[in-house]
């Protein structure tokens, strides 16, 4: 895979203050959304002592000086990072000691990191109202706070150094640990003040760097935990080792909802090494000396389920049960924003499947449950609500359950659920000794907990000029919310994940009506948050019906959006600047050869995608080659945005091209990389990512690249093909190449759209 990447100045972008709204609204429904969910709310985080500060200090070694919940100096003056995120693969752990150290004085090689305990008061993200890492607000949740607390400990550390020498504060300098006094050449490190520091008053107000003195932030660093992933030493869930541990592997009820109904466990129990043979409501699991005899003897079970109610459940009796909803339905208005005009009514109609998360690292939970105590170790997104799901089905207070995060192989909203850990603690509960519990890929993949599918009935009224005068969209589909966090819907009861990026469009399109209507699926089949959440559902219907749109328009699709883009700096420049590097127009296509462009604007970001395709006359689709040009406000590391664009890009696109869970017999029919595969390394276009440089507050990252892959995807098919896809995955069957029906397909107006680009 290569990467370009460079940087643009658009200073116009800066401009404009109707578009910061967006900034703060747009890409954030998610994150506002979970507030309410957890229980009583909680305190954000905060770069001041807090009551709880002074406990967490303690069980965390006492050091002595601990002037927030973030930063521990020991006395020999190493610096530790208690993260509030969690690390997943998307390098905020590098981004977070950046910001730190940044304002703190050191170097970010001076910083060890270690996981956040679970603590509502401590931890809880500023836009998730809870200790959660999820919505790509990692960063954004905690720019201002780190930098903070960076600086507040930086200002007890020089208070310190310039009390003891009785000089003025304002004349000392920090680097990499060290206080300095120029005028009289003399010196303090962090291990020598760390004790006085902490006998200070907080200050009651603290000096941020200004943007241009910045030495760490905006530079391409290598990630704080590269070194011990090379060699092997990082630690992830399935890497727990606990002495007198034993290893249980599961299978639960194929069918969603189902029952155990009996096991003979005979032929399991003679096998060496199997240990024992545990059982819940749904599942049962082999308890082995290693996860190789837990599997044999799994393998070695009779089980007879009760297939349940579900059992003769479909993805198309799904399919026509939403469709239905989505004509029938009662629907709930999001935003309405003048009325219809008169004038050429374009529709169009949308589906999107089920989709499974697929973590590289299997889910996974080793617990120990003593009569007074569950210890739990597991990499996880959500740790405060994994410890209150232990401590009601343990029966043992909060306290009394003691979470140890580790770092997640991948999660992409998965390990947002708690439903491994709740099994986990289920079958720990029945034995004496500690137990970790693996779940096998297809065990992953045909218990997930779904990416939701989506109906969506989408229509314009275009003016004279061929753009549109009035938008609408009818989304239909279940709601992760309504059952995750039920507290955090719109008190008209709208999901806002479900009109994600519809609701707010970079267009200056006058006249909208986005509705919503709930369509809950049958008990069992539980959907849950997926990577790029709501935009990546809405961006492809949008963005794919503004091809249509321009189709319909006669017009090239660059400029129908450029039309529409006149009072949108910020997404005009990104737009131009993805147009300019990929060369759009400079010379026509080969044929069967398209470009297709997506421009949105998630988790508060500016992002645009072209990508360039061919079609083989079998139907296959080559990734040519994909420009990715971005505005995330102020960069943190610029190595991570290349990384996670990337990730992200590919992410999307494995999705869009090949994968779906389909239901048959009321089970999941998927169950590895064979039937839910993602990209492979020869498969992959080189990807070019240019950054517009932005003065704005960070915006998030992890999950842009997926949100804009498919749409792109999509619109380059059609202008290669002419062959427009209202649905995901892509149908190859529909792609192949047929003289007659090509001809009667690929109008004048589509050919002129693979010219000009």
């Amino acid at each position: 895979m290569k990467a370009v990447i460079a940087e643009t100045t658009g200073a116009q972008a800066l401009k404009n203050p109707a578009r910061r709204r967006v900034l703060k609204t747009g890409g954030l429904a998610i994150a506002f959304v979970f507030v309410g969910g957890v229980g009583k709310a909680a305190a954000a985080l905060n770069a001041r002592r807090q009551p709880g500060d002074a406990a967490a200090a303690l069980a965390d070694g006492n050091p002595p000086f601990a002037p927030n919940a973030f930063i521990r100096i020991d006395a020999d003056g190493s610096v530790r990072l208690v993260m509030p995120s969690v690390e997943m693969g998307q390098a905020i752990y590098t981004g977070s000691s950046m910001m730190l150290a940044e304002e703190l004085g050191v170097g970010i090689d001076q910083i060890k990191v270690a996981h956040a305990p679970p603590s509502e008061e401590l931890y809880s993200m500023p836009l998730l109202g809870g200790q959660i890492t999820g919505g790509s607000t990692s960063t954004r949740g905690t720019w201002q706070v780190l930098r903070e607390a960076g600086a507040v400990a930086r200002t007890m550390l020089v208070s310190a150094a310039a009390s003891q020498w009785k000089v003025e504060p304002a004349t000392c300098t920090v680097e990499r640990g060290v206080v300095y006094h120029l005028a009289s050449a003399r010196q303090l490190s962090f291990a020598a003040l760390a004790v006085a520091a902490g006998k200070l008053p907080m200050p009651d107000k603290v000096q941020l760097k200004d943007p241009k003195d910045f030495k760490l932030i905006g530079q391409p660093l290598r990630r704080v935990d590269s070194a011990d992933k090379v060699i092997g030493a990082t630690q992830f869930g399935l890497d727990v080792r606990v002495p007198g541990m034993k290893v249980a592997t599961v299978k639960a009820c194929p069918t969603l909802n189902g029952k155990l109904r009996s096991v003979d466990d005979k032929a399991a129990l003679a096998i060496p090494g199997v240990i024992a043979v545990l059982r819940i409501a749904d599942a049962v699991a082999v308890v082995g000396e290693h996860f190789w005899a837990a599997k044999k003897g799994l393998d070695a079970l009779k089980i007879e389920w009760d297939l349940g109610s579900n059992a003769g459940l479909t993805t198309q009796k799904l399919r026509d049960a939403l469709a239905k909803s989505s004509l029938d339905g009662a629907s709930l208005i999001a935003k309405e924003v003048g009325t219809r005009p008169p004038g050429k009514l374009v529709e169009a109609t949308y589906q999107l499947p089920m989709l499974a998360h697929a973590t590289m690292e299997p889910l996974n939970t080793t617990v120990h449950v003593t009569a007074d105590k569950c210890e739990i170790w597991v990499g996880t997104q959500v740790p405060t609500r994994a410890v209150a799901a232990a401590a009601q089905i343990t029966g043992l207070a909060p306290e009394k359950i003691e979470l140890h995060n580790q770092y997640l192989g991948g999660g992409f909203g998965r390990r947002l659920e708690t439903d491994s850990v709740e099994q986990a603690v289920m079958f720990a509960k029945q034995v004496p000794f500690p137990l970790k519990v693996v779940w096998s890929r297809e065990e992953d993949i045909r218990h997930d907990r779904v990416r939701p599918m989506y109906h969506d009935r989408i229509s314009a009224v275009l003016g004279d000029d061929g753009l549109p005068q009035w938008l609408g969209d009818r989304t239909s589909g279940g709601t992760v919310l309504g059952r995750w966090a039920p507290g955090g819907m719109r008190k008209n009861g709208i999901d806002a994940d479900a009109v994600e990026c519809l609701e707010e469009t970079p267009y200056g399109i006058p006249n909208t009506k986005i509705e919503w209507v709930r369509h809950d699926m049958p008990e069992g089949l539980v959907v849950g948050w997926w990577r790029g959440v709501g935009p990546t559902h809405n961006l492809f219907v949008l963005e794919s019906f503004i091809d249509e749109l321009a189709v319909v328009a006669k017009q090239n699709p660059l400029d129908y959006r450029r039309a529409m883009l006149k009072n949108n700096p910020r997404s005009l420049a990104v737009l131009n600047l993805a147009a300019e590097k990929i060369g759009w127009g400079d010379k026509p296509l080969p044929p069967r050869v398209g470009r297709g462009i997506a421009l949105g604007e998630p988790f508060g970001s500016r992002v645009c995608a072209i990508i360039e395709v061919e079609v083989t006359p079998q139907g296959e689709v080559k990734l040519l080659r994909a420009v990715l040009a971005l505005d995330c406000g102020i960069a943190i590391n610029t190595s991570s945005i290349e990384a996670q664009m990337q990730g992200g890009l590919v992410f999307g696109l494995s999705a869009a091209l090949f994968n779906k869970i389909t239901i048959k017999d009321g089970a999941i029919e998927q169950s590895n990389f064979h039937d839910y595969r993602t990209l492979r390394i020869h498969e992959t276009p080189p990807i070019e990512l240019y950054r517009v440089e932005s003065a704005e507050p960070p915006g998030g990252l992890g999950e842009v690249g997926t949100a804009i892959a498919a749409p792109a995807l999509a619109n380059a098919i059609f202008a290669a093909t002419g062959v427009r896809l209202h649905e995901l995955p892509v149908d190859r069957a529909r792609l192949v190449e047929d003289a007659k029906a090509l001809k009667k397909v690929v109008s004048a107006e589509q050919a002129q759209i693979r010219s000009a680009s």
